[in-house]
Order: structure tokens, then sequence, then C-alpha cells
């Protein structure tokens, strides 16, 4: 029996500061990394020689750097203000920079403000591992008692609004920083240092725009760095909205199949296409994270497999990743077949790299500092790693056995 056509193993990996190690990577079975210049500020150039020592470093420990994540849109292109020539042409730069490093994956976000949002970094499982958690309550207090964005209470239902005034009060001051700081300073890869009145700031920037507004922003980016991707054999991949509804009272743009036909529709490209994260779409219940994958597979460029469990209050939580509410094995078996699909066209990318994302903080790691990126310590992703592994192994032998 020839052995089966798997996806990419990949772990994320934060540069030579990660407390995760390329050596541990490797051990945990990666073959690749998805890792980005997080010292690079946003909207600037990547340097070449900066690229070419990150990708030696990364081929030195054994593995590849399979996809960048990310070239980070800088806000002026999200709000649409701003020198955009400048920073369509640094942009343009770094993939061509990229490209000449025979990296060809780059995944981005155009999340408004804040890049994900979660209000527990720690959540506790039944198992004594952590978890992160969304909860609407919580986040309602930042928004109202720390925050005090106007308007924002009509976001939110008034047993909403009662419960998160109790909870803040609840708190001590060291306390009530300590959580707004977990809001806001979660950007991967970088600290920041931000203050509310730094988010204050980024959010009037979006003051009257709406849904239209923004993807009219998206499409003027894809526009100018689309037709320069084609050229250079780049696949960008945008990353969906985390969650997938609106925060802070900000249009989101990247959250159901309808979004992603419309971006589709931007710049009629494959190099247009999608990094599709299972764990960002999971969090509406009208997603159908299957059919979804079946119908983009084209377009998918790279893979984040992770799962939440979706709560009738309206929170969520990241679950283990063969659990929550994704329909794992269905994903992952139409995504196998859409590589089957690429390797039959004699394609050579055929190959879509997927990595763990968000594991559990367990075992050894619990005791580790908490300046740990959440989500990102080493334990949790490997098992996640091990278990999306069996899971492809034991679909595509099925599938082989089927065929005999």
């Amino acid at each position: 029996m020839n052995h089966p056509l798997l996806l990419e193993e990949g772990f994320r990996w934060f540069g030579p500061e990660d407390p995760v190690p390329l050596a541990f990577i490797r051990q945990a079975g990666a073959t690749a990394v998805f890792t980005a210049l997080h010292q690079i500020p946003y909207g600037e150039v990547w340097p070449r020689e900066a690229i070419r020592e990150r990708k030696e470093m990364i081929e030195a420990a054994g593995l590849r750097w399979t996809a960048v994540e990310s070239v980070p849109v800088h806000e002026d292109i999200k709000t649409g203000r701003g020198d955009l020539q400048r920073l369509f042409a640094n942009y343009n730069n770094t993939l061509r920079y990229l490209a000449a490093e025979g990296i060809h994956t780059v995944i981005y976000n155009f999340m408004p403000v804040l890049d994900w949002v979660r209000t527990d970094m720690r959540w506790p499982m039944p198992d004594g591992s952590m978890s992160m958690h969304y909860d609407p309550v919580r986040f309602a207090a930042f928004e109202i008692h720390a925050l005090e964005r106007a308007g924002g209470e009509a976001d939110y239902t008034a047993e909403q609004l009662e419960r998160a005034a109790v909870w803040w009060k609840s708190m001590d001051e060291a306390a009530q920083d300590a959580f707004v700081r977990s809001i806001i300073d979660v950007f991967p890869g970088v600290k920041w240092a931000l203050s509310l009145d730094d988010i204050r700031a980024m959010l009037a920037r979006y003051d009257g725009m709406d849904t239209d507004g923004l993807r009219a922003n998206l499409a003027r980016f894809l526009q100018a760095v689309i037709p320069v991707a084609d050229e250079l054999g780049m696949r960008m991949a945008i990353h969906p909205d985390d969650p997938p509804f609106s925060v802070l009272g900000l249009p989101r743009i990247v959250s159901t199949a309808n979004d992603v036909e419309a971006i589709f529709k931007m710049a009629d490209s494959s190099a247009n296409g999608l990094c599709f994260c299972t764990g960002s779409f999971s969090a509406r219940a009208d997603n159908d994270l299957p059919e979804m994958v079946a119908n983009f597979a084209p377009r998918i460029h790279a893979v984040h497999l992770r799962s939440t469990q979706r709560l009738p209050d309206g929170s969520f939580y990241e679950a283990d990743h063969l659990a929550g509410s994704v329909d794992m094995p269905s994903v992952v078996r139409n995504l196998l077949d859409e590589q089957d699909r690429r390797h039959a066209a004699g394609r050579n990318d055929w190959q879509l790299p997927l990595r763990p994302d968000h594991g559990h903080t367990m075992m050894d790691d619990l005791p580790k500092p908490v300046g740990i990126t959440p989500g990102y310590s080493c334990i949790g992703r490997m098992r996640g790693l091990a278990e999306l592994r069996g899971l492809m192994l034991g679909l595509s032998y099925a599938e082989s056995l089927g065929k005999h």
C-alpha cells in the first residue's frame, strides 16, 4: 500500500524569542513552520536579507518555512487613509523578496483594530488544562466599564449589561487592569503596550465606516497586490475574522461563506485565496464548515485546524482539536480530497500546509510564565497535531482500502 498523501504538518513559530524552539517543533513531528518577521513595523518593507536569515535558521533546524503568518496589513489600508500608494508598494516589494527566497504562501487578515478577541486566556477545563474563552458578558464589561465606548450598550441585552456591571465591580483595580491588558495586548508575536486611549484613537478612525466601506478598502488592497502576487506565483490567503461577528461596533467582512465569495470576486485570481481556519469559522452556528471547504477548496492556500465549543449564552471556548462544534473528520476528508485532485493534476504546489491552532496549556507547560502567547504553548499543540495526523492517516487508509 502506498503511503497516503497527507497535508503538510506545520507549527506556528514566533521567531528566535519564541519559548518553543525549532527543535521542539521538529520533535512534535512537524516538518514546516508558519512564521513572520514580527520585528518589522507594520507597513514597512521586509528586507530580503532578513527573510533569507530567517529561512536559513529554519532550514538549519531541519524544517521548512511553508507559509508567512503573516505580512500584516497596515491600519491605514483598512481605513482607506494615509499614503496608500507607499503602503501598497512596500507590501508588493515584501512579496517580491519572499518569492525570491522561495516562499510563496502569505497569510494576512483584515480585522479592524484588534486581530482577535478572547476574554479569558486561562479558562480551566475539567481535566485541569487551560483553554481560551470568549464571554460576551465579560467583553461587555470591557467595552462599557473600561473602554467606555459610546453606544456600546446597544450591542448587549439588559441581562448581559447587568451581569457585566456586577462582574466588573467584583474585581479590584489590579484585576481590572490585568483583564484590560489581556484584551488589548494580544497581537501575535508583538507587544505594543497599547493603552485604552490608543484603542479609542484606533476606533475613531473607523467612525462612520460600515461593511460596504471596509469591503471597498479590502478590494482596493487586493487590486493593488493580487496582480503582483499572480506575477510572482504567490498565494495570498486571507484569514477569517476571530470571532466571526462584530466586536467593538466594527464591521466584519470575513465571517461567512457569503463574505468569502464576495472577496473572491474582488480579484478573480487563484492568487486571491483563503486561509481556512476551522476555529474562527466555527464560532458561528450558521457556518457549515465541511460544505465551505468543499466549495472553496481550489482557493484554500493554508489551513488552521482547531475547534471551538459554542455555548447557549453566546460564549465559546477552545475545545480539543477533535471535539467541540467542528465536524473535523468531514473537514479533513474534504481537504484531503482537494489535495488528491491537485496531485492528480500534476501541480507542484499540491500539498496544503496545516497547523494545529490554539492548543490547551497542559502538563509541564502549566507552571511556565504567563508571558507565553496564549494558545501557543508546546504540549497542547503537539497533542493536537498528533490527533490530526492520526485522523488524516485513518481517513486516507480507509479510503485506500475502500478502493480495493
